[in-house]
């Protein structure tokens, strides 16, 4: 019979060390498919950021009796989470990019 220990079951370093999120290698990713990502995070973080604040203003809305307008929703917290967002991922896969590029050369 054989233990735990004699499996394997420690994780792997290469699926947890620099460039790897949740054992995917965003470091091994080119210029393109770096910023294909980062802009379809920014665009989730938008539409998830929107949906969550038309939800709170519905909650306020029925709960205070007040009329705020659904379109602040996409001015004031889609927008920003999603540039923030945006700019958060571009900076961490361009940062990837640039040091696999350095360490090819």
């Amino acid at each position: 019979m054989a233990h735990a220990s004699q499996h394997g079951n420690s994780v792997s370093s290469r699926t947890s060390g620099s460039g790897y999120l949740f054992g995917i290698p965003l470091g091994d990713l080119g210029w393109f498919t770096s910023l294909l990502m980062s802009f379809a995070l920014g665009f989730a973080a938008f539409f998830a950021a929107t949906f969550f604040a038309i939800f709170g203003v519905l909650i306020y809305n029925t709960a205070t009796h007040h009329a705020v307008d659904f379109a602040l929703t996409y001015k004031r917290v889609g927008i920003p989470v999603g540039v923030l967002v945006l700019l958060a991922a571009l900076a961490y896969l361009g940062t990837l990019w640039v040091r696999r590029q350095l360490r090819k050369s």
